[in-house]
């Protein structure tokens, strides 16, 4: 696991404390969100197959047939620590930007592409699937424990929850949109931990063309940086885009996007 960067205070109030934390994580390209918590699965060598591919066995993933020019393994994601009824929110919105394409392509911001019915993909084990733009920064709360042997709960659908919501309340195993943390008018999203939760993980969804069964990490490239707060009040002092994020972006802007290969 990439280590994160934190600082706690606790806060003050009437009633029993809650935990004040800052985290700083960078979520990169490769980081899969349907496998958060999941420190049982072996990944596989790059090339090689994940089992049967099927969500339905929790044995993998899908990925290219041929090599990428990447060879990019699947990465499980980083998490911070929440008890339930902690309010999570974005402190600065989200920067960088991810590549998911094979070879050179334009990336993606935290926002993800297209629109927010764009991607349609299946559960995988004990996380519910993702609907909503293409290849967004999401996050999903888990417990202590592995999330396989349990039925995924439902799919949160932001092609009608749309991303201007000011709270969130979502299950655990239930991925939400994160985004760049803000709505459009400039408002930072509170999220709120489920009663069991321990853990929030950070990553991305895919799959190929962003529909169907998870998977097609193996060409990402680049990464989101956050910086998040538990129990705390956004700054709205902006994070700086990192200088080689700025020439990643000048080099491929011009570039025309590549379509995924089929599996």
């Amino acid at each position: 696991m990439r280590s994160l960067l934190i600082s706690a205070v606790m806060l003050a109030g009437l009633s029993t404390p809650a935990l004040a934390a800052t985290f700083t994580v960078n979520v990169d390209g490769t980081d899969a969100i349907f496998l958060a918590g999941r420190t049982d699965i072996p990944i596989p060598a790059a090339s090689a197959p994940w089992g049967d591919s099927s969500p339905a066995t929790e044995d993998g993933m899908l990925r290219h047939s041929g090599a990428t020019p990447e060879e990019a393994l699947e990465t499980l994601p980083d998490s911070i620590s929440v008890a339930g009824g902690d309010v999570v929110r974005v402190l600065d919105p989200v920067v960088g930007g991810i590549n998911f394409f094979n070879g050179p392509g334009v990336l993606f911001g935290p926002e993800g592409n297209s629109t927010l019915t764009s991607s349609s993909i299946s559960s995988f084990g004990g996380i519910s699937g993702y609907k909503g733009t293409q290849g967004a920064l999401v996050g999903v709360f888990l417990a202590n424990s592995i999330p396989t042997g349990v039925a995924p709960p439902a799919t949160l659908d932001f092609g009608t929850i749309g991303t201007d919501f000011a709270t969130l309340s979502p299950e655990i195993g239930q991925i939400f949109f994160i985004g760049d943390g803000q709505t459009s008018g400039g408002v930072f999203h509170e999220f709120v931990a489920p009663v069991s939760a321990t853990r929030l993980f950070f990553g991305v969804p895919d799959a190929f063309g962003f529909n169907g069964v998870p998977g097609a990490y193996d060409d990402n490239d680049g990464s989101y940086q956050i910086r998040v707060g538990v129990n705390e009040v956004p700054t709205l002092t902006p994070v700086p885009l990192p200088a080689t994020a700025l020439l990643l972006l000048g080099a491929l802007g011009g570039l025309r996007v590549l379509r995924k290969r089929n599996a």
